[in-house]
């Protein structure tokens, strides 16, 4: 095929997304299809069988190539260096089924959404749609710009005004039809395959393909026994590996199989609303939330209302969320452009459970339907897990390698043959079967069957160990594993805080300590205030749930919280969240505090606030929690005390996790609703409250478990969400960081106006030290690094924003920095998956472990990802371990290392084991005899399963030991002149 047609005729699919495929366009030619029907029925099918294993060879066969848009065949190809290619064949939509009109009528468009791709898709002409379907996904073809684009999701385009106005009111009947059509049905639909399938698919494995010819082969010759007890090996292995995948694939469909019969009330124009099943909702339908738990079964956006939901299937923890309505604006950028990084708020995710729903005076609470199917969070789950990322193992590369190398062993010895037996004129059936022979002699067919037996007894001894496997492959690269991330919070701490105490400040001064707990109550303030009602507590079922630091900090006020009920607002009534003072709190001189509005917290605004009304009077009060640093940014300077940043240091280099809280009366005016203030009105001059301490303690198996691992030379690496201060005082309480270890904290800055981007490199303050002024280097991007003096042992230390910066403006600097990179904070979700891919690329064999929140992408992503969470997310993460403590990362590296063991002797001794066989088998035919029946069968049945039922220290011994003898026993017996039929037996019992 011409390359260059290639790269001037091809686009990417899913431009910027993680799954970026390369598409190419074909048309099938008659002639070239016919020639390669006959050429599968002359070779017997070996042809169809290579299109099967290679699919471009099948499009480059039958098709030539063509633009995308005269294409009735595409390719794609993945732009990872796996380079996997995918054939596709384009299908039609025919939309003339809904009885629309044809010919100039369609000018119109045919959804009210002009911005949609579905008016640009439809071939007017014909009312027709082209169309292919990619892992679950369905792309439509855009005339206007030439490309496939994913259907089955509303446009980012839309403005908050568009989604108000074009959707708020539902779709009409005739729209909703035709986005059944093109978007397909709202299900996420694993299939449960069929045995036959699983078999079929499992022995058209290449390896197999040549084993059962190897097998023919023998059992033609008369080797019964040997070919047999291969045979039974063989589909043991087959049967082992289809009953996996069939439990899999079981538990996958049913996991799912209850979203696809969700009844939601969906509202039409001009129809009103009516109960409808979910499998019919489309992009652009709104429905409307009622008070009960509802199983979202699509992704939506929160239009008006608000919403608690456990998003557990996505977080990794049960905490109920606030989501909070897209507001109603007139700006013209994209809604997701307008809520920056924080639009999640308002998203409800497929998957995720609705446990209240709020309404507003204005009627029930409304969503729109953003996407369906697939396309939705719940459904990318699901994707990634039906069709993971090829593990990039050089055992496997090797390996394959290898076998490339002993076939064309074989493939001399099959010329050695037929040269020998043609020049002692044997028939022409002799030298065709013996040259066949000893063509298969060099590759060990029982290798894939020692192999999964392997794999089989480590996973077995995983289960014992309560350590689950969902990717049983992934276990030999558990064996070479050296670099392991942690996450903090539930990893390598508790997962509960305690509250240490709160340090109030008052005149742009810090006040005594308030430990808890204290036999004396917390007094009355505005710092009582904030911990009585900045939160997002809920009452469910009479039991407060929510964010346990949440918890702990209301709890310590010794007030109650009601359920919803109705709070007087001076202009009317608002639906708010009470709290009250309970029998052992202090005494207030106010009745209680309303919660009228949240602002929830959001890890890419470090920062939550409410907005609060004492009950009885008309004063409102704005609340404020979240990291110190971003709090104090919006605090007026004159109220933050002087030694703000010592006392900071002074609790977060003890471990102890910090909360800032700040205050501001609000004056809406009287025409003015609280709920409607803009955040970034709201969220400004506040007077800065105080400190509060939590404390985190670590668990009693991460000490013992790290020093394990620095004792087998296995890096470990601290990611967290938390302050930075606190993540490198808890890596160097854990052992990470060793006590006459440095810490070299990097900070960086992004370029303003002609100052470029730099970066200054300050070694952190400990205990022993904090006298001593710290050394500090600043460069910028033109400048070398130079650290000097540095002769001692040093980590690196950082936060999520530094990475970021030093990632794109200083990226040649970053593996240097991450050779001895040992903590990282304030990393958000997809800085923690981009961290792992760039220690791969330094060519670590990383493991991740997490509990699940906020680590799904780093478990995905990682060589090994082990999950201490048993919820939904942690489907998605090869490992789980019903054991939430790091114990579980020696044992599955020890496993893994078993089990990497045992295979490379198997291979070691059955590789070796043919060579010995092909080269004894070519001298015997320099003589024109031939082996036995009984050479192998004992040999080759119990030393196998010997190596995969041993230890890993036994098995290196037992097939050092064995090959030595096999190779000695050999020589001697080739020495003699007469090689007969039993002393080759005697040689392969020995």
């Amino acid at each position: 095929m011409d390359e260059k047609f290639w790269k001037d005729h091809y686009v990417l699919l899913n431009k910027d997304e993680e799954n970026e495929l390369e598409i190419f366009g074909y048309k099938v030619q008659g002639y070239r299809k016919a020639l390669c029907i006959a050429g599968c029925i002359l070779s017997c099918g070996v042809l169809l069988l290579l299109f099967y294993w290679k699919p471009e060879w099948d499009v480059w066969a039958n098709c030539i190539p063509c633009s995308l848009e005269e294409a009735d065949v595409v390719l794609l190809r993945t732009t990872d260096e796996f380079q996997r290619c995918i054939r596709k064949k384009v299908t039609w939509i025919d939309l003339s089924t809904l009885g629309l009109p044809e010919g100039n009528k369609t000018d119109s468009p045919l959804v009210a959404d002009k911005d949609s791709v579905i008016n640009r898709a439809v071939m007017k002409s014909q009312l027709k749609i082209r169309c292919i379907q990619v892992q679950k996904i369905r792309y439509i073809w855009d005339f206007s710009v030439k490309e496939f684009k994913k259907v089955g999701s509303l446009e980012d385009s839309n403005t908050c005004h568009n989604i108000h106005h074009k959707f708020g009111d539902g779709l009409t009947r005739a729209e909703q039809k035709m986005r059944q059509l093109v978007c397909g049905p709202n299900a996420i639909e694993v299939e449960i395959h069929p045995i036959w399938k699983l078999l079929f698919k499992e022995i058209l494995n290449p390896f197999y393909v040549f084993q059962a010819f190897t097998l023919t082969l023998w059992l033609s010759q008369g080797y019964i026994e040997y070919s047999v007890a291969i045979i039974i090996l063989s589909i043991i292995s087959i049967g082992l590996t289809v009953y996996d995948l069939r439990q899999q694939s079981t538990k996958l469909h049913d996991l799912v199989k209850a979203h696809n019969k969700v009844e939601v009330r969906v509202c039409t124009k001009n129809e009103g609303c009516k109960k409808l099943e979910s499998r019919y909702l489309v992009p652009g339908d709104m429905f409307l939330l009622d008070g009960k738990k509802f199983p979202l079964p699509c992704d939506a956006v929160l239009i008006d209302g608000s919403c608690i939901v456990n998003e557990g299937m996505l977080t990794g923890e049960s905490i109920p969320v606030t989501k909070t309505s897209l507001p109603l604006t007139e700006s013209l950028m994209p809604w997701k452009t307008h809520s920056m990084e924080d639009y999640r708020r308002h998203v409800l995710f497929c998957g995720t459970e609705v446990i209240q729903a709020k309404p507003t005076g204005r009627g029930p609470v409304r969503a729109v339907v953003l996407q369906t199917g697939f396309n939705t969070a719940k459904g990318d789950l699901v994707r990634s897990i039906l069709y993971p990322k090829p593990v990039n193992f050089k055992l496997y590369r090797d390996a394959f390698k290898f076998i490339i190398g002993l076939s064309l062993i074989g493939i001399l010895g099959l010329i050695y043959t037929a040269c020998v037996f043609t020049y002692h004129k044997k028939p022409v059936a002799e030298v065709v079967t013996m040259a066949l022979l000893l063509l298969t002699s060099p590759v060990p067919p029982a290798i894939p069957a020692a192999l999964t037996t392997g794999i089989v007894y480590a996973q077995r001894r995983l289960k014992k160990k309560k350590i689950f496997c969902i990717s049983p492959q992934r276990i030999n690269i558990c064996g070479q594993i050296n670099l392991v991330c942690f996450d903090k919070t539930g990893t390598l701490t508790e997962d509960g805080l305690d509250l240490w105490g709160v340090i109030p400040s008052e005149g742009s001064r810090f006040q005594k300590t308030h430990r808890f707990p204290s036999s004396t109550p917390l007094p009355w303030g505005p710092v009582c205030g904030a911990m009585a009602s900045c939160h997002s507590l809920v009452v469910l079922d009479e039991k407060m749930q929510g964010d346990p630091l949440d918890l702990k900090m209301f709890e310590a006020t010794h007030w109650e919280i009601e359920d919803c009920s109705t709070a007087q607002d001076g202009a009317g009534t608002l639906d708010a969240c009470i709290v009250r003072p309970g029998p052992k709190a202090n005494a207030a001189p106010v009745e209680g505090i309303a919660i009228l509005h949240q602002f929830p917290f959001s890890s890419a605004l470090q920062r939550m606030s409410v907005v609060t009304q004492q009950i009885g009077k008309e004063q409102y009060d704005l609340y404020m929690k979240g990291a110190p640093e971003t709090v104090t940014s919006f605090c007026r300077q004159e109220t933050v005390p002087a030694n703000f940043v010592k006392e900071l240091k002074t609790y977060t280099s003890q471990g102890f996790r910090v909360i800032a809280l700040a205050h501001k009366e609000l004056n809406p005016g009287e025409d003015a609703d609280v709920r409607n203030l803009k955040r970034e009105e709201a969220e400004s001059d506040l007077t800065f409250l105080g400190l509060l301490v939590m404390e985190n303690r670590l668990k009693r198996e991460t000490e013992p478990v790290l020093r394990e691992l620095a004792a087998a030379r296995i890096r470990s690496v601290l990611v967290t969400g938390d302050n930075l201060q606190t993540a490198v005082t808890v890596a160097r309480s854990a052992g990470l960081v060793h006590r006459a270890s440095r810490v070299i904290v990097i900070e960086a800055n992004e370029p303003e106006g002609s100052t470029p981007a730099s970066l200054s490199w300050q070694l952190a303050e400990d205990g022993k030290t904090s006298a001593a002024g710290p050394s500090e280097i600043c460069i910028n991007h033109e400048e070398k690094v130079i650290l000097e003096g540095e002769t001692c042992n040093y980590h690196f230390a950082m936060d999520g924003k530094t990475y970021q910066i030093i990632t794109k403006h200083f990226y040649s600097l970053l593996p240097k920095i991450l050779l001895n990179g040992t903590v990282f904070a304030r990393m958000s979700p997809a800085q923690k998956s981009s961290l792992v891919e760039e220690f791969q690329k330094l060519n670590y064999y990383v493991g991740m472990c997490g509990d699940g929140a906020n680590d799904c992408g780093a478990l995905k992503v990682a060589h090994a990802g082990i999950s201490l969470s048993e919820l939904e997310a942690s489907v998605a993460s090869p490992f789980t371990s019903q054991i939430p403590n790091i114990q579980c990362v020696p044992e599955l590296i020890r496993e893994g290392r078993a089990a990497l063991v045992a295979s490379f002797a198997v291979v070691k001794y059955l590789t070796l084991y043919g060579l010995i066989q092909f080269f004894g088998t070519a001298l015997l035919f320099w003589q024109l005899q031939i082996f036995g029946n009984y050479q192998y069968f004992i040999q080759d049945i119990v030393i196998t399963l010997l190596i995969c039922l041993t230890r890993p220290d036994f098995v290196a011994l037992t097939c050092s030991e064995r090959m030595g003898d096999l190779c000695a026993a050999l020589l001697a017996q080739l020495t003699q002149k007469d090689v007969g039929r039993q002393e080759m037996s005697m040689v392969s019992f020995q």
